[in-house]
């Protein structure tokens, strides 16, 4: 199945010419709304992008390349869900919201949706069950937006981005140009892509295309918790949308709403061992259960911070969730260094006690 929008390659595309109607530069903005761990930081320049029209003209204008003369920084910011800010931003912040979601081809099998890179992902998946796109069930309730999940190839319970990528579309801040990509130029690993590595703070993703089934789905039931929780509501022959319930209900009992306690969800990755290693922390602590995971074995990183006594730990407004030792929370005025420190200290103990230096997966700034 070929779109009929976007081609699989890195070079330039025809830049689009347009007009900014409601787009302009504002100084000195507060950045507490659009990060989730609710952490008080301001950006000095902050500009927000509601179409590829938009984005072309902007990043093309005289006031960018001023800034980018005055050697500003600038940061691309989604839903800031996996950010934590530990001072103020000296530069350039760019809000993406572009929105929208098309439908390229669509077949008995499968269907191509392309999908504007400033929505919320949540927003998308509901949308899937609404139209019995499967794929992305699993995913229900992750926090961000759609541009950012190919960035992170967020997963859960079974599933990966990567698994219903198709491509992508953004642009090039060093290029200064429109460029896209294929799902094997994505360079997709572990909560990792090639937008964080080559093209970290360089490519604003404008849209993403996820290739999904459509009514004849292949259902990920392997991890226990969406079992259990299917048996309890006594679902024998699950649909999609079953699948999405469940998976809600599942993350709303483990991990604090946002809007209610300040958090970034998993504050480290699941850490990957060899087997001697494996075989060696197993030695001291039997009932470690691991999981192979390409040429190592993978272990829960909040199990290891439970281990090290940090689960419901809280020291003033900073702590570790009490329901989930992966979620580092802020109680109302945690300062980002506050944060920041106490995940150091875990790291540490964790090291100390397994050998283990856990690896954020949030960003810090």
């Amino acid at each position: 199945m070929a779109s009929t929008m976007l081609h699989t390659s890195l070079r330039c595309v025809n830049k689009t010419a347009g007009r900014i109607d409601h787009m302009r530069i504002q100084t000195d903005v507060s950045l507490k709304p659009f990060n989730s761990f609710g952490v008080d930081a301001h950006g000095k320049y902050f500009v927000v992008l509601k179409s590829e029209d938009e984005v072309s003209v902007f990043f093309q204008s005289e006031e960018y390349h001023a800034l980018q003369l005055a050697n500003r920084p600038t940061l691309l910011l989604g839903g800031g869900s996996n950010l934590l800010f530990t001072k103020d931003f000296d530069g350039l912040v760019v809000k993406n919201e572009i929105t929208g979601v098309r439908v390229l081809e669509e077949n008995e099998e499968a269907v191509l949706v392309e999908v504007g890179g400033g929505g919320m992902w949540h927003d998308f998946v509901v949308t899937c069950i609404e139209h019995e796109w499967g794929g992305v069930e699993n995913l229900s309730l992750i926090p961000g937006t759609v541009g950012a999940a190919p960035v992170q190839n967020i997963g859960a319970y079974g599933v990966e981005l990567k698994d219903v990528f198709h491509s992508l579309r953004g642009w090039d801040m060093v290029k200064q140009c429109f460029v896209e990509f294929n799902k094997e130029e994505c360079l997709f690993g572990y909560r990792s892509s090639i937008f964080k590595t080559k093209y970290k703070n360089n490519l604003l993703i404008t849209s993403v295309v996820f290739k999904l089934s459509n009514h004849h789905h292949k259902l990920s039931l392997d991890y226990g918790a969406i079992e259990n929780q299917l048996i309890e509501a006594s679902i024998t022959q699950p649909t999609i949308k079953d699948v999405s319930t469940a998976v809600i209900q599942i993350r709303k009992s483990k991990l604090p709403d946002p809007k209610e306690i300040g958090n970034a969800g998993s504050f480290f990755k699941n850490p990957v061992v060899d087997a001697s290693q494996l075989a060696e922390i197993k030695r001291h602590f039997p009932d470690l259960s691991a999981h192979a995971s390409g040429a190592g074995f993978k272990i829960a990183a909040a199990w290891l911070i439970e281990q090290a006594g940090w689960k419901g730990y809280r020291e003033g407004d900073v702590g570790c969730h009490a329901k989930q030792a992966l979620v580092l929370v802020n109680y109302g005025g945690a300062s980002g260094n506050g944060i920041l420190q106490l995940s150091k200290k875990i790291q540490d103990s964790v090291y100390s006690m397994f050998g283990i230096m856990l690896e954020p997966e949030v960003n810090i700034l």
